[in-house]
């Protein structure tokens, strides 16, 4: 029997489990009139100017408002249904709707079994003009406890890691140091089942499903968390689209400090006869915070990209590896420190930046942070993402000088209102 026989089978079995599930759930939601119904949400708008890293290009501008409303049901204590769905129009340069100004970025959604086209307006026979209205179901599932276990079936977050910059093992929906909204992450389709251990333990176990339940897209996780010696310790083994992730996280407090130590080892293929285990790679944060009187908080973090390129004439190429193409890297160097803080300026107005700087080619992206709460639900912030470094000596950007260089400097208002 071939392998994707026997996934096709497994896939339709996935299916009607998942339709039973649901089936069932329904009933009980109509069957109980004594439940917890809550909506709320939120709306934000991202005003943004950039500019290429070629010189003598013009500014060029993006603005996105989003519109989430979120749905969530619980007809007895132990069963709860979640559903969340994303309106998004965005006004920009029709250029932009087919590339990032970025030279690397993350797939968003890749770990779906199936999703309706995001592009609402124009319509696929139409040309993309400047204006483009986008959807997202990003969240449908249903949570069922037991005095063994939780478990979750369906559309939600799954990330791990307690790195504060980049994090080695979260690779299913990660986001970028370039991502402006960052507060809810993205959907993913997956069977999820959690054991509670003791106090603070648990064993985390599940599967999340590519297109199609194809096996070669999809996912499969087992998860263990601890606390001994007033350590957490988290354990990790992650298959995922046919590589093996192992990783460590490790925290605790060093006198009135945290620390961090989250790594990961990739196996590319390992399973195939013969693998190639020169493609394997290492990734590791570590870390130190420290909050000073409770108005100035502060980090710094070290990674170490064993995916990267030592040299910025091999970025570009260097991309074809099988850590850009399906294993979550967007960094292209090697060794990176990133120090950031915050300071609440007032009790209504904080201020904060981050610095990430590749330690190799001496490039950096700073980004600094004004914010203001105009009222309870009502959030204002102004800043920016600019870059420095050698910038590309060809507009076509086909070798690059350094990392950050290449980038545009960004800047950037939010306002946000929650409902």
């Amino acid at each position: 029997m071939t392998n994707g026989f026997r996934f096709s089978i497994f896939g339709r079995q996935l299916r009607e489990i998942l339709a039973a599930v649901i089936c069932l759930a329904t009933v009980s939601l109509i069957e109980i009139a004594d439940a917890e119904f809550g909506v709320g949400g939120y709306y934000k708008n991202f005003s943004t100017l950039f500019n290429s890293p070629v010189p003598e290009s013009p500014m060029s501008g993006v603005v996105v408002n989003r519109l989430r409303l979120n749905l969530s049901y619980m007809p007895t204590d132990t069963l709860s249904f979640a559903f969340a769905y994303d309106f998004t129009p965005r006004v920009q340069d029709p250029l932009l709707f087919s590339q990032s100004p970025f030279a690397v970025g993350v797939a968003a959604s890749r770990y779906r079994v199936a999703d309706f086209d995001s592009l609402i307006y124009p319509s696929s026979e139409d040309p993309m003009g400047s204006v483009g209205i986008y959807h997202n179901l990003d969240r449908a599932s249903l949570q069922f406890s037991t005095d063994f276990a939780d478990f979750s079936a369906g559309r939600d977050a799954i990330a791990w890691g307690s790195a504060r910059v980049v994090n080695p093992t979260d690779v299913v929906a990660p986001y970028t140091y370039d991502q402006l909204d960052t507060e809810d992450r993205v959907g993913v389709d997956a069977i999820r089942m959690r054991i509670p251990i003791g106090v603070m333990g648990e064993v985390d176990a599940g599967y999340i499903a590519g297109a199609d339940f194809d096996f070669n897209k999809s996912a499969a996780f087992l998860r263990t968390q601890l606390n001994a010696a007033e350590t957490d310790f988290s354990i990790l083994l992650l298959e995922f689209q046919k590589d093996l992730l192992i990783g460590l996280d490790v925290a605790r407090g060093i006198g009135g400090a945290g620390f961090w130590l989250e790594t990961a080892y990739v196996l590319v293929e390992p399973f195939d006869a013969e693998p190639d285990t020169s493609e394997n790679y290492l990734r590791t944060s570590v870390g130190l915070d420290y909050s000073f009187g409770g108005e100035t908080y502060a980090f710094i973090e070290y990674h170490f990209n064993g995916a990267g390129a030592r040299e910025p004439e091999n970025y570009l190429t260097n991309l074809e590896q099988p850590a850009y193409t399906r294993g979550s890297v967007y960094l292209l160097g090697t060794h990176y420190l990133a120090p950031g803080f915050t300071r609440q300026i007032t009790p209504l107005i904080g201020f904060g930046g981050q610095l990430l700087l590749n330690l190799s080619d001496v490039s950096a992206w700073v980004a600094p942070q004004v914010s203001y709460n105009i009222a309870e639900d009502i959030h204002l912030s102004i800043g920016g993402l600019m870059s420095l470094g050698k910038r590309p000596e060809d507009e076509e950007l086909t070798e690059l000088q350094s990392e950050f260089g290449s980038y545009p400097n960004l800047f950037f208002s939010s306002f946000r209102v929650y409902f």
